[in-house]
């Protein structure tokens, strides 16, 4: 990551935390889909006289209400600013729970929490508008927003807002690849709306299934239902499907049951390849004895009205296999008003916002990413190199013993995590078993590298650099860590938490660099059966791992009043099936 600075002051600016007695505009975060410290810009001089007490406060505009913003609002000290919240949708959605929405499993208003209800004990302190930013203009430090519900005089909804600090957290919308007729016939499952669409479209190909003039061709068509990607959000709602299917509309329609297919494409040689591998072949295993179809290394190329056509990406060969309902599940894409913000800052060419490793927006000072809409870039130890043996190297000598390097490991493996995760995948204990392999038989006992050999025992350390996966958890944690370094930033302007600064200035970052903590994830493979990957390499499948679903989900939920909802939504199932009402 690379960095541009006019002045002593400005080279203060890489974790990204404003000074005091700097005069700017609001914070906007701006959050559509749903922690430690958030980093915040300097953009005054370092002389600037102290701010009186009773200035008036910074502002935060936050947009949206997905799972990042909304874990930032929920811990942010929001009366030490002047908060505001702007969404198209007026309330949060546990979205881990929307394929169980698409069978009627869940209902819609079980997994959704009103915003106002969620920061009533903030009401003073947070301003919520329902409307939608479509534009960000970064040099005027203004975003531009539109009424959902056209509440101006002259009708049109559009209204400007400036802000002093932007955290940008719209989420990602669907990504058709340029597919032709996805839009068109497909359906998708980002939304609450999403989901009531796909329920109401499958009770609509068995009613039409029943009909009397219709043909077993057209019955088998109809009720061909076909899933593309095999992700999680995929094979979840698969399984969804099946449940439903098998336990529930077979019993309503006995005379249509023999026709019913659910289909799963996947351009990969394994569906839920972001899992275990004992996960994915579990997967497979289980929807193979269900009667669930798993089409691995086919590409989609083009969908109609009733035909999906998909080419073997290991014989080029095309076929083409008729549907009745189609859920186009094959990654997420850049939302416009993103891609628009990337091109006025000059980060073209990339799907989703770049950050440092404080989630500060590259190239762009006061303005802040999270969420699905953002990636953080990890800075390269071999980038930073010769500054770090620099630091290391405190007499001057040209060379590092062993207990330079350590002086120095703490603040290293905090500014590049890759390091110490790099050790822990090669099994070494400490540094000293890193640096061996580069050390000639000469230095051995004295343990004395210079710059050459510490640069090979280096080298491939950065190979560890890996991107967080777009998940609700990541989501969740980055809100958390950006409220958290705004509620404690006077302290540690003070008494500085970060590491040593390696490049651009002497002495500490203000905060620690965010660093997601991978706690699980679930596959609901339908059947009361589920899979998990959890930390530490461990594995659990079947029956005794829906309970630890269970439980899990329904202690995220992120009230009383949802978490009940919930638990009543799973027990009237067990005890009276799933509602097939299209409502």
């Amino acid at each position: 990551m690379e960095f541009f600075f006019t002045s002593r002051t400005a080279a203060r600016l890489l974790d990204g935390i404003a000074r005091p007695g700097v005069s700017t505009g609001a914070l906007l975060l701006t959050a559509a889909s749903g922690g430690g410290l958030v980093a915040y810009a300097d953009s005054a001089s370092e002389s600037a006289p102290e701010p009186s007490q009773d200035a008036p406060k910074k502002k935060v505009l936050v947009l949206g209400t997905g799972w990042a913003g909304t874990s930032f609002v929920k811990n942010l000290d929001c009366s030490q600013y002047e908060v505001k919240v702007i969404s198209p949708r007026n309330y949060f959605a546990f979205t881990p729970l929307l394929p169980s929405v698409t069978s009627g499993t869940v209902e819609p208003r079980s997994i959704v929490e009103p915003i106002r209800r969620m920061f009533e004990k903030k009401n003073k302190d947070v301003t919520f508008y329902e409307a939608e930013c479509f534009k960000i203009d970064a040099s005027k430090k203004t975003v531009h927003c539109r009424s959902a519900v056209g509440t101006n005089l002259d009708g049109n909804g559009d209204f400007m807002l400036d802000y002093d600090y932007l955290v940008v957290a719209l989420g990602a919308t669907v990504n058709t690849f340029n597919t032709p007729g996805v839009l068109e016939h497909c359906k998708f499952l980002k939304e609450v709306e999403d989901a009531q669409k796909i329920r109401e479209s499958v009770i609509d190909c068995f009613e039409k299934a029943s009909l009397p003039n219709i043909s077993e061709e057209k019955k088998r068509k109809t009720l061909h239902f076909v899933v593309i990607g095999g992700g999680p959000t995929g094979v979840e709602f698969a399984a969804e499907l099946h449940d439903f299917l098998v336990e529930d509309l077979v019993k309503l329609y006995p005379a249509i049951q023999k026709f019913v297919k659910i289909t799963i494409i996947q351009s990969g040689e394994h569906i839920l390849n972001t899992f275990d591998k004992r996960i994915a072949a579990f997967a497979e295993a289980k929807f193979q004895r269900d009667g669930i179809e798993v089409a691995t290394g086919f590409r989609v190329v083009k969908v109609s009205d009733d035909l999906i056509t998909m080419k073997s990406k290991s014989v080029g060969e095309e076929v083409s296999v008729p549907y009745g309902m189609a859920i186009w599940s094959a990654g997420t894409g850049t939302r416009p008003v993103i891609m628009d913000f990337m091109q006025q800052i000059g980060q073209t060419n990339r799907r989703a916002l770049a950050t440092n490793e404080w989630l500060r927006v590259r190239e762009c000072e006061g303005v802040y990413a999270i969420g699905d809409c953002a990636t953080v870039s990890q800075r390269k130890i071999m980038d930073d190199i010769s500054m770090v043996f620099k630091l290391a190297d405190k007499d001057n000598s040209g060379t590092l013993t062993l207990k330079e390097i350590n002086d120095v490991l703490e603040d290293v493996c905090i500014r590049y995590p890759q390091v110490e995760l790099y050790m822990k995948s090669m099994h070494m204990l400490d540094i000293a078993d890193l640096i061996k392999g580069a050390i000639g038989d000469s230095h051995k006992e004295s343990m004395v590298v210079d710059i050459e050999e510490f640069k090979k025992a280096l080298s491939h350390v950065d190979s560890q650099v890996k991107s967080a996966p777009a998940t609700a958890q990541v989501a969740a944690q980055q809100g958390h860590y950006l409220a958290e370094c705004f509620n404690k930033m006077d302290k540690c302007k003070e008494h500085p938490e970060g590491p040593l600064r390696m490049t651009g200035g002497s002495g500490h970052h203000f905060f620690r660099p965010f660093r997601y903590k991978h706690f699980g994830q679930f596959a609901p493979l339908g059947g009361e059966q589920v899979a998990a990957e959890l930390p530490g390499d461990w594995v659990s499948m079947g029956h005794s791992t829906q309970w630890l679903w269970y439980s899990v989900y329904a202690s995220k939920q992120v009230s009383w009043r949802t978490r009940m909802l919930v638990v009543s939504d799973w027990t009237r199932r067990f005890i009276f099936g799933r509602d097939s009402s299209r409502i």
